[in-house]
């Protein structure tokens, strides 16, 4: 077993490279120009695309709540109050995605799915164009630190 995984039941967890993600969280401005109803808009849009996706089989059964749990986090990550702290207690959202095998596909699918909301993200949601990239940065390295199976070569 190598340095960058670590056993889990019966799998090994892969660690991805240089640990958890040092980027920026998103502009506060997001959270300002959309407010709380169009960020669960925009993640029950998300699950809806992930719940026609390659990867369904790693999300419960109940995709509204479980968009709704998304967006109390990104309602907080994008500069709201802390709804899914008060809801569900701290995030550690490595911890929680463990029990799921990710991998880098996986990561990639969860991305794809993202985008296509993103895409009419300023129109639909009111979300600020000129943060568009950054926050899609902060998606791709956030969502790398998920990934917890190695791919398969």
């Amino acid at each position: 077993m190598s340095r960058s995984e670590a056993p889990r039941g019966d799998r090994s967890i892969h660690v991805p490279p240089g640990g958890p993600p040092r980027i920026e969280r998103p502009d506060p401005e997001i959270y300002a120009a959309m407010g709380e109803a169009a960020v669960f808009e925009m993640l029950a849009d998300v699950y809806r695309e992930l719940e026609r996706s390659s990867i369904r089989h790693l999300f419960p059964d109940d995709m509204q709540a479980a968009s709704e749990r998304s967006a109390a986090f990104f309602v907080g990550l994008l500069g709201g109050p802390p709804l899914y702290q008060e809801r569900y207690g701290p995030p550690m959202m490595r911890a929680r995605h463990l029990p799921f095998a990710i991998d880098a596909s996986g990561q990639r699918t969860w991305l794809a799915c993202f985008d296509a909301v993103l895409a009419r993200a300023p129109e639909r949601y009111g979300f600020p164009a000129e943060h568009l990239d950054g926050f899609r940065a902060f998606l791709e390295a956030f969502s790398a630190w998920m990934i917890n199976t190695a791919s398969e070569a």
